[in-house]
This record gives C-alpha cells, structure tokens and sequence, in this order.
C-alpha cells in the first residue's frame, strides 16, 4: 500500500498523463489535476461522470490572481489554496449537467461538465 507521500506524486502524473485535452475527455479514474496560474483556472473546463466520486486536485501555482479560494457552490465547497500545495476535493456529482466554480471573489472561473 502506498503511503501518502508517494501517492499523490503519483496521481498527478496519472492524470497529467491522461490523453486529449481535458475539455475533450472525460476525467480518468476520477482524479482531475487543475492548477491556478495568471491565466485563471487551467483547465477551465473538465468532464466527469455522474454517481462516481471524483477528487480534484488543485495547485495554486502564483500569486498575481485573486484565486486564493476555491468555491463549488452547487456541492457546498469551499476551501482556501496555499500556494504551490495540492488541495484535494473529492465529491460525487448525482446528476448530469454543469457544475461553475469560481476563486472567492467569482471574479475567476472554471466549468465541470457531467455527463
């Protein structure tokens, strides 16, 4: 069994490695690695699928945005980003449809697609 600190190492490449563009398929065993840059949430849109847990795993990776918190309000989250430290989410979406997340300000956002 793989302890926590060689675990999620491992789960990043997992799913840094999945192929296509995030937008294109849907999130590989689950686990989808989102990072906040000076560009916003990257990717801004991902796919999973509905009745399975999912855990996000965000990385704020600068300073320079106002994307210090992460909000899913339609699953009641909301959790504070350290920088350059992974913060794991996991929830299980029930229904198709269109999931908004945003930085604590809703001035930054990003889109879960469930289908």
């Amino acid at each position: 069994m793989l302890n926590r600190t060689l675990w999620l190492p491992l789960a990043l490449l997992v799913a840094a490695g999945c192929a296509g563009s995030p937008s294109e398929h849907p999130a590989a065993h689950g686990l989808v690695a989102i990072r906040v840059t000076e560009k916003g949430f990257e990717p801004a849109e991902v796919r999973i699928a509905p009745g399975k847990p999912v855990t996000l795993v965000i990385t704020r990776k600068t300073d320079r945005t106002c994307a210090r918190e992460f909000v899913l309000a339609a699953q009641n989250i909301r959790r504070e980003l350290p920088l350059n430290q992974p913060v794991e989410i996991t929830f299980t979406p029930a229904t198709a449809g269109e999931l908004r997340y945003a930085c604590g300000m809703d001035m930054i956002s990003g889109k879960i697609i469930v289908q």
